[in-house]
């Protein structure tokens, strides 16, 4: 019931006479005791389970305890000047229709510019209108992937590690996940190539229940970039069985030591199985913009296209302009040294370099990522007490990380959380770090690494 100072406020006769009576009434109904009885369980079933993940945590005890952010996936340096320049013209530009809702799919000239783009990349007449739609991110894509796509119980095939929410939308959506992981092909691993598919356990996760395989290429948080011929072993298995790959390419700018990044769309026969997913936030680095699309044949678009109009509806009309300028300006300067994805790219590679030797510092192992911008290290060698009540229960990596972010001020992820859990251990002597840094933090990072390299040695002695 409301409370009675409530009621005689809403009940003054200083209130307009026309809605008196009803304001009286509704006062009068809130006041009386409401039906007791017991409550049906508030939360949907499909959802069990789901309420937490590592991001609620981990970023919360950054938060709280301030460290050198090296755990979350964004960069904290200025995106390109001309994508920026682009958002600030269109929003004091004359054309007042920016600032009103635009097509439900996607805005006209970004689809235009998205079709034009990859379809030269893929070699290919892509149509803006059926075979492109644009998201609020590329979380989005996924998420209209997964709803649009999979039945209750659908097998979806899900090539480990996985960025966390592959797993909750399969489950969200009634489909059954299934693992397969990337495992190392030698003891002593230095790089992301050492990490591979096997092709047999692969081949034996497919049934006639599988519906998609889901794989991110380069992988988060491995960094690893598939090689032509894995690629081709996987888009064999989805076109021998008639299955549909979400293939997630959001970090595909960022590739090192003359790898190549290979799109699987771009393979034979695998167009018509494919939805490539991309990411304006992490092509431009405006990650705060949350604009995604996905790209695909019409048949496969079409079911993500009815998601959207159904939750959603439409992405904010300014952003898919502004990144419509940056593409046609991307396009015009694409495999030139003046292409700002391919200045990220030499950046990174510093960067990279640069977390690798922090690492070594400290007698942590780099694994050196061959795209993306985390870096896995290996911490087994590294002791420390994991009966401290500070580090909470889990998994070591889990632990470690909050060892690292309380006693040490350095903020990481716990890489476990991108396996499932029948593979959690594969990763609990690992931890992720971001390197897509301004210098200023990563010389914060350094010289914290540089006294505990210190303070090891003297405790050596």
């Amino acid at each position: 019931m409301l409370p009675s100072h409530i009621v005689r406020q809403l009940t003054q006769r200083a209130v307009n006479p026309v809605i008196y009576p009803c304001i009286s009434r509704l006062a009068t109904v809130a006041s009386q005791p409401s039906v007791t009885g017991p409550w049906k369980p508030v939360g949907a079933d499909r959802m069990h389970g789901l309420d937490e993940n590592v991001w609620v945590e981990f970023v919360g005890l950054a938060s709280e305890y301030k460290p050198v952010n090296l755990g979350q996936g964004f960069p904290d340096f200025a995106p390109p000047a001309h994508i920026v320049d682009a958002l600030a013209k269109t929003v004091t530009g004359p054309n007042f229709m920016m600032h009103q809702y635009t097509r439900g799919f996607g805005h006209p000239r970004l689809m235009k510019a998205l079709s034009k783009f990859y379809g030269k990349l893929l070699g290919r007449e892509i149509n803006p209108n059926t075979e492109v739609l644009s998201t609020i991110g590329a979380y989005h894509s996924l998420f209209c992937c997964i709803m649009g796509l999979v039945n209750e119980g659908d097998e979806v095939i899900i090539i480990e590690p996985y960025f966390d929410c592959y797993e909750s939308m399969v489950r969200m959506a009634g489909g059954i996940p299934i693992f397969v992981p990337l495992m190392p092909r030698r003891k002593d691993v230095h790089s992301t190539s050492d990490f591979a598919i096997d092709p047999e356990e692969l081949a034996s996760k497919f049934s006639s229940r599988t519906k998609a395989l889901m794989i991110n290429n380069p992988n988060n948080p491995l960094g690893k970039v598939f090689h032509r011929s894995e690629l081709e072993m996987v888009g064999n298995l989805c076109i021998k069985n008639g299955v549909i790959c979400i293939s997630d390419e959001v970090y595909e700018w960022q590739i090192y030591d003359r790898n190549e990044h290979i799109r699987m769309a771009s393979l034979p026969g695998m167009w018509d199985h494919t939805i490539t997913i991309g990411s304006a936030g992490k092509s431009f680095n405006i990650t705060g913009w949350k604009l995604g699309w996905s790209i695909g044949p019409a048949e496969l678009i079409h079911p993500l296209m009815a998601v959207q109009q159904n939750s959603i509806h439409s992405v904010p009309t300014l952003l898919q302009e502004a990144v419509a300028i940056g593409f046609e300006t991307e396009l015009e300067r694409l495999g030139k040294p003046n292409s700002y994805f391919k200045e990220l790219a030499a950046l990174l590679e510093m960067k990279r370099m640069r977390m690798a030797n922090m690492l070594l510092e400290v007698g942590l192992v780099p694994f050196i990522p061959e795209g993306g911008y985390f870096m896995m290290a290996d911490t087994s060698k590294f002791q420390f007490d994991e009966n401290d009540p500070e580090v909470g229960k889990g998994h070591r990596d889990y632990k470690l990380v909050r060892w690292l972010i309380k006693k040490k001020g350095i903020g990481a992820i716990p890489p476990s959380a991108f396996y499932s859990a029948k593979h959690k251990h594969l990763a609990e002597n690992y931890i992720r770090l971001c390197f897509i840094k301004e210098d200023t933090t990563l010389d914060r990072a350094e010289k914290i690494f540089k006294e505990w390299h210190e303070e090891m040695e003297l405790a050596k002695k």
